[in-house]
């Protein structure tokens, strides 16, 4: 095996592993929220803006990280942020106040970042013709969210919330050594400017692939936030049983992903992304319909995960296209896009349910906003081009 060879699956294949720890570690707080929302009294609304809050930070710095990784080294920022994450989530185990708490949520959100880290440093490894496929499966480090869902109930039933923090926050500490010993350095372009990375704003393709990915990654954000709360509210499981469903769509989602890469490598991408806003529409009304449910609600929940995890891939598979030379700045935007597509619904979700007793609403602006995606790229002739 040759030494380039060696270095893009030791960035591959660490890149994919630390991101689940950071990932684990972002999504920390949505299993225990029930627990939270006991120990403070929170109403829906604050409960689903404490569950909110990481994705704001985790979403805005990927921007700024995906430019640091195209102009300086992504090892290096990679294995930065992962050790600054450590700190919040110990200072979380401490917290004795809902502020106290959202404070340390707010930073926890830097877990969230490492997604435009990973994708612009494995990118810079293969050449184009393959990063569908293999930005796909770095992407698989999203399962991290689905990691949380199904081991912080548990940690948080064996010992306690506060010791959930510091566990992960150990385990991140340790892939941060691993990721940054494991892994090797590559050519970076240190002469670039901030100027010359935000040169992509100008570019067409990098406003439509972050409106679509607001959506398709929005849903897979906000259903990884919210659904645990949802399925405790709506049919009274246990936050074990819920952690585990929600952890069944986050794996759905996630796995899929590295389909959808590859399918685009070799299909339109804009016909995928066609049928992509399609079903989610479908999917989103029918759960607004029939949430009763429990069966109905799990089906269209499962397709809505499929289809949102095909789209994340086809759409990554995109992203460096747009400006081969600005990957990092085209994925720290459109990154940045799907991130805050995570933040709004779990806040509209809570607040609609304060409001009117149900999240029928919520559901159907979902509905409406894949129907807008949908005609609009319709209108284009090719995604990039």
């Amino acid at each position: 095996m040759t030494e380039k060879r060696q270095g893009q699956t030791a960035a591959l294949v660490f890149s994919t592993l630390a991101m689940i720890f950071a990932f684990t570690a972002w999504g920390i707080l949505n299993p225990m929220a029930q627990e939270v929302e006991a120990k403070f009294g929170l109403s829906a609304t604050q409960t689903s803006l404490l569950l909110a809050v990481p994705v704001i930070l985790g979403s805005i710095m990927r921007i700024p990280l995906g430019i640091l990784s195209d102009k300086y080294s992504g090892r290096k920022v990679y294995t930065l942020t992962m050790l600054f994450t450590v700190l919040p989530l110990i200072g979380a185990s401490f917290a004795e106040t809902y502020a106290m708490l959202v404070f340390f949520a707010f930073f926890i959100g830097m877990g969230g970042t490492t997604f435009a880290i990973a994708i612009t440093y494995v990118s810079g490894w293969y050449p184009k013709e393959k990063q569908g496929l293999v930005l796909g499966i770095a992407g698989v480090g999203n399962i991290g969210t689905a990691v949380a869902s199904f081991l912080v109930p548990v940690l948080v039933a064996a010992y306690s919330v506060p010791w959930a923090f510091r566990i992960i926050a150990v385990g991140v500490l340790i892939m941060a050594v691993i990721f940054y010993f494991g892994t090797k350095e590559r050519e970076q372009a240190g002469n670039k400017t901030f100027k010359d990375s935000m040169e992509v704003l100008k570019f067409g393709q990098t406003w439509l692939l972050s409106v679509f990915y607001f959506l398709t990654f929005g849903v897979f954000v906000a259903m990884g936030i919210y659904l645990p709360t949802l399925l405790q509210d709506l049919y009274g499981l246990t936050a074990v049983d819920a952690g585990q469903r929600t952890a069944g769509f986050i794996v759905l989602a996630t796995f899929i992903r590295p389909l959808g890469g590859m399918i685009a490598d070799r299909l339109s991408p804009k016909k995928l992304i066609n049928i992509v806003f399609i079903v989610i529409t479908i999917c989103a009304t029918f759960i607004a319909f029939y949430s009763e449910n429990i069966l109905l609600f799990t089906i269209f929940c499962l397709i809505l995960a499929a289809f949102a995890g095909v789209g994340n891939g086809v759409i990554f598979k995109l992203v460096p296209l747009v400006s081969p030379s600005n990957t990092g700045a085209v994925t720290g935007i459109v990154g940045a896009a799907g991130g805050l597509g995570g933040f709004f619904p779990p806040v509209l979700l809570g607040v609609v349910k304060d409001l009117t007793g149900v999240y029928f609403l919520g559901f159907i602006l979902l509905a409406l906003f894949s129907v807008g995606c949908l005609l609009v790229n319709m209108t284009r002739k090719q995604l990039v081009s």
